[in-house]
């Protein structure tokens, strides 16, 4: 992350820009000496990689870039993208002139567009990608970020309806989600086929799937948030999905609690998992998934099963402790404090859950950067210069309804209806800290009050002011659209809004919505949504080697105190409790009429029975939606009962076959806690499959154990020769190419040399290790299932993506060493194209490569796409801070 002074973007803001937001034009074929584009440098279809350049030469359709480092590199006219804006002020000026252009007249449209360029400039506001990126760009390019669609009509033919208008979305860039609860049970009759129904939760698995095939086009994917209702037959299959492989992968989840299961489990009383009545003539007709409404019409439900309500909770609470899924949205809640309650019922959130959406809901999404409303004369914030941005940007997003392309005839018609806008924030953590407060103390519930109530008041009267302009939204009816819980606490406190709708009318059903601004916040380098720094400290390699740098406010200040730490008030994710995080959530969530993107960051020790008080406490505290990360719960495999079991005895059947050496106690202490981390199946967020693979079977992690300490190695451990042979198989794998290389020793693979990545990167060195250990384990000892064990250990290890299809599917690298050992076992001696001679190879201990923060072995990733460990994991997606990817799943 670089510093951004006003609108001049150096480093990875400049290529967040260049590559996100700025027009390009697509006929590279026009480069010439001078430009600025961003070059391939990185080939891969899934995951490639630019640097920002500048044209420096042109011989035919081969140019040379003049990178930013200094580099020069040559590169095809077809691996540039040639941007025809370079700086923001371009940006400003387009958007400016695109959202002024639906005003009704010449004068108006001159007014906004000033109006509009005095919101952008500074980063005052940062629109929403698809806006930034969409309008007056395209007329294919959608300028709202994300979908609800209705829930499939329970027919195979309704389920591909709903995957074409998924798709059709994720192709022009919207994020989609589906509640599924319409579809019926798994092994339920279906008449028409004599035959009975694989479930709702197969299904999910479809549109999972076709996300993950959206992907392959670029560095950006498809999103999808997949729901189901707490009375669905299915919820305990959905809830626990991902704990086997495969199944679900490019999706989030969460399940819709109501208030009644919440009391249930309060109560420890019964819970009746239910389903409409499928031979009721009238189903496929009526039947769209709303089961109080299906009551209401006196049709029959049936009760498929009783369960205790707890068990339910336990099961949900359990799964998000161990893989930070699946999230809840206390979906009755929701709909009571929705200003739509009247006429659109909320059924379904956006991926990241910011937005709580009816069926052809939208998002329309920007965000105001309240770092930059900070008056150091005062020590306090600019509220007035903070006021008229909130009313001028409301006006802004309200011209995005009418700007916008609409694909779908329904979108057109919802979104005319309701006019639903999003105002949120970025730059929070900022501002508190130039304020000197401490997020997460009782003074920072304070203040976060008065600063939300503050933008939401003013949102509200400037919506109310367009609406006397323009007219109000076509659903509004002023008596029930105060009596929504969201409009009696706003009127409570703000009486001037209660008047000002009864006069004038309101012209969105709903205006605030704090969304993550996961890209935009980087691109503009400040902290993102209305969550705490990540980390302050990190280290980044250059030309010049690695360096200590800071967040640029934590830079500025650091640098005013030299050798000083960093005050209290000076917080991250994880110094916060997990109470913490909600109680903020809680603050703001009083003047969001949506919802929040939001994560409970949470310790790798935080219990189960801690995350049931805290999944608890965000309901009491009147929370919308809750998710929590644990450190190392995502991103690791999470394995079904019955390989749990497998590997639970493929671990006593190694520590029966293996001797325990007397010497264990020469261990040291780093050592023994990381033998005792893995044993206990811990694995860090920090650590990507190659790392996984090391803590997956208590066995394999004995015999690793024995095997390092003390003299039993001299007993038992093989000495290398001097030449081995060996075949060395080609895998791609999520991490790119890996070449893995497997040597036998008396007729048993005996050593795994793996290369992966570039020479220096983290995937480089955690695959060394892993070949290094997977070495060490083959050399020692003689029982004779080694090489079984160490396959079946590996095998199936998943990451946060996969390769390829079917038997060819790879889903890590250590999956991918397991088909090489098991593919090694199948060839012959006389198989001489696979059998090569290798040299004695000393390995060398590599340097630490690791970016690092505070709690950098327990809060950063690997990133896919350029190798360093900069990828952060925060409200569902996943962004680094190194070379800019950004993937939310």
């Amino acid at each position: 992350m670089k510093t951004v002074h006003g609108s001049k973007l150096n480093g990875l803001s400049e290529k967040i820009f260049l590559d996100r937001y700025a027009l390009k034009n697509a006929d590279t074929r026009l480069t010439k000496v001078g430009d600025t584009v961003l070059v391939l440098t990185k080939d891969d279809p899934k995951f490639p990689a630019k640097e920002v350049g500048e044209v420096i030469a042109r011989t035919g359709d081969i140019v040379q870039v003049q990178l930013r480092s200094g580099d020069v590199v040559e590169s095809h006219v077809e691996k540039l993208t040639l941007t025809v804006e370079k700086t923001p002020e371009q940006l400003w000026e387009r958007l400016a002139k695109a959202m002024a252009s639906v005003e009704a007249t010449p004068e108006k449209r001159e007014e906004w567009t000033h109006k509009f360029k005095y919101i952008l400039q500074d980063w005052k506001l940062v629109p929403g990608g698809r806006i930034a990126a969409g309008a007056d760009a395209s007329d294919e390019l959608t300028l709202f970020n994300c979908y609800v669609i209705p829930s499939p009509k329970d027919s195979r033919g309704g389920i591909m309806s709903t995957l074409t208008e998924m798709t059709e979305i994720m192709a022009r860039g919207g994020g989609v989600g589906i509640n599924l609860s319409s579809l019926r049970p798994r092994r339920a009759i279906v008449k028409g086929v004599n035959g009975s129904s694989s479930g709702a939760v197969s299904w999910g698995g479809l549109f999972s799937y076709a996300t993950g095939l959206i992907e392959q086009g670029g560095s950006r994917r498809g999103a999808l948030m997949l729901m189901m209702n707490d009375w669905h037959p299915d919820v305990v299959d959905f809830i626990t999905v991902k704990q086997t492989m495969g199944q679900i992968t490019n999706a989030n989840l969460s399940v819709c609690v109501s208030n009644g299961f919440m009391q249930a489990v309060k109560e420890d009383l019964d819970w009746e998992l239910v389903f409409p009545d499928t031979n009721d003539p009238e189903y496929d007709e009526l039947w769209d998934g709303n089961l109080d409404k299906w009551k209401q019409l006196g049709k029959k439900v049936v009760v498929q099963r009783t369960v205790k309500a707890r068990e339910v909770w336990h099961t949900i609470i359990e799964s998000a402790w161990k893989s930070a899924e699946p999230g809840v949205v206390f979906m009755e809640y929701y709909n009571q404090m929705s200003n739509s309650w009247y006429f659109n019922p909320i059924i379904c959130t956006n991926p990241c859950g910011e937005q709580g959406l009816p069926a052809w809901g939208v998002c329309n999404l920007s965000a105001i950067n309240l770092s930059q409303f900070y008056d150091a004369e005062k020590q306090d914030v600019a509220w007035h210069e903070l006021g008229k941005v909130v009313r001028y940007s409301t006006r802004f997003l309200d011209n995005v309804i009418d700007k916008t392309p609409y694909h779908f005839e329904e979108n057109r018609m919802n979104q005319q209806n309701e006019r639903r806008v999003g105002l949120g924030t970025m730059g929070l953590a900022e501002l508190m800290i130039k304020l000197e407060i401490r997020y997460g103390s009782p003074e920072s519930l304070l203040f976060l009050d008065q600063l939300y109530g503050f933008m939401a008041k003013e949102a509200y009267l400037a919506s109310a002011d367009i609406a006397e302009e323009k007219g109000s939204f076509q659903q509004f009816a002023a008596e029930p659209f105060l009596q929504s819980g969201f409009m009696k606490t706003m009127t409570s406190v703000y009486p001037e809004v209660g008047a000002a709708i009864q006069k004038k009318g309101m012209r969105n059903v709903t205006v605030i919505t704090q969304a993550p601004t996961g890209s935009t916040g980087t691109m503009v380098g400040t902290s993102t949504g209305i969550e705490p720094y990540f980390a302050f400290e990190y280290y980044r390699q250059s030309r010049l080697g690695f360096d200590k740098q800071y967040v640029p406010i934590a830079q500025e200040w650091k640098d005013a105190h030299p050798d000083q730490e960093l005050p209290d008030y000076f917080v991250t994710a994880m110094d916060l409790s997990a109470e913490d995080h909600i109680r903020a959530q809680a603050a703001i969530q009083k003047w969001v009429d949506s919802s929040i993107s939001k994560t409970a960051n949470c310790p790798a020790d935080f219990t189960v029975e801690e995350t049931k008080r805290l999944y608890e406490l965000a309901f009491d505290l009147g929370c919308k939606g809750v998710t929590i990360y644990r450190d190392g719960s995502r991103d690791v495999q999470v394995l079904s009962t019955e390989k749990k079991e497998d590997s639970k005895g493929a671990a006593e059947e190694a520590k029966r076959s293996e001797p325990v050496p007397a010497q264990a106690e020469v261990l040291n202490a780093d050592t023994r806690e990381a033998a005792q981390a893995a044993d206990g199946s811990y694995t860090s967020a920090a650590a990507p499959s190659s790392a996984t693979s090391l803590t997956s079977g208590g066995g394999l992690v004995s015999s690793l154990t024995s095997a390092i300490s003390g003299a039993e190695v001299d007993k038992q451990y093989k000495r290398r020769p001097q030449i081995l042979r060996g075949a060395t198989y080609k895998f791609n794998t999520p991490f790119g190419m890996a070449y893995i290389t497997i040597n036998d020793m008396n007729g048993s693979p005996s050593e795994v040399f793996l290369n992966v990545g570039k020479a220096g990167s983290d995937v480089f060195a955690m695959s060394e290790a892993l070949g290094r250990v997977c070495s060490l384990f083959l050399r020692y000892g003689d029982h004779g299932n080694k090489v079984q064990l160490l396959t079946k250990h590996l095998k199936g290890i998943g990451g946060s993506g996969a390769i390829g299809f079917g038997a060819n599917r790879v889903e890590s690298i250590a999956d991918a060493v397991a088909k090489a050992l098991e593919m090694h076992g199948e060839f012959h001696d006389d198989a001489d194209a696979y059998v090569t001679a290798t040299q004695e190879i000393v390995a060398e201990p590599l340097a630490s490569q690791y970016a690092v923060n505070r709690h950098a072995a327990t809060s950063l990733d690997l990133c896919p796409s350029c190798g360093s460990a900069s990828l952060i994991n925060s409200e569902g997606c996943r962004n680094c801070s190194s070379c800019g990817y950004s993937r939310c799943s």
